[in-house]
């Protein structure tokens, strides 16, 4: 990974770091898989509003928050294909948003090659935010379903203490350690704009 990339990075209170063609994968397994339940077109997911469903998750409550968001994605793909925005370069690297109720929220995006693979980035990352000392809270995505990833954080995070509050994201439970869960699709859900009362019949 390039360091530059890293350097780029304005390390926030709040930190979350996503496999950002995984959670793209995700929501369109959704799409389609809901499409078809609930019998109507699902539009793209509003990134603002999935940042904002995670932080909640990962413990952020209401306040002036600072909230960092990392997308890591394969230097071939240019854009998220079920997100809106979704361009890496144009439309979501560098830029920031604020909702009411959080904070601000700002974006990096990162794009893994031939020199370092996507997963190492995502470790390198997550290593960088534990030393930070301004870091207190860490939401990490995954891609849980496929490759060591996921054991290999597992392994990373065995050491750490509590001052961090860390929540890892999948969507399925998984095997346990030293940081809380999440499933992934509550978040993934609401910023597809799919409703409770649409699902809670099936």
């Amino acid at each position: 990974m390039n360091p530059q990339e890293t350097n780029s990075i304005k390390w926030s209170e709040n930190v979350l770091i996503a496999d950002a063609d995984y959670i793209d994968k995700v929501a369109f397994n959704l799409t389609v898989n809901f499409e078809r339940m609930i019998g109507r077109r699902i539009p793209k997911a509003d990134m603002s509003q999935w940042g904002v469903c995670i932080a909640l998750d990962g413990g952020v409550r209401p306040g002036e928050n600072e909230i960092q968001i990392v997308l890591i994605h394969d230097e071939n793909q240019l854009q998220m294909d079920n997100f809106q925005p979704s361009d890496y370069a144009k439309e979501l690297d560098g830029r920031a948003f604020k909702d009411e109720k959080l904070g601000e929220f700002s974006v990096n995006t990162i794009a893994a090659g031939k020199m370092t693979s996507k997963d190492e980035a995502i470790l390198d990352v997550l290593c960088l935010a534990l030393e930070r000392p301004e870091v207190k809270r860490i939401m990490v995505i995954p891609n849980a379903e496929q490759g060591e990833l996921y054991a290999t954080i597992r392994q990373t995070l065995r050491q750490i203490d509590d001052e961090k509050r860390i929540t890892i994201f999948a969507m399925q439970p998984m095997e346990g350690g030293n940081f809380r869960q999440e499933i992934l699709g509550y978040s993934l859900m609401s910023a597809l704009g799919i409703k409770a009362d649409e699902v809670k019949s099936y």
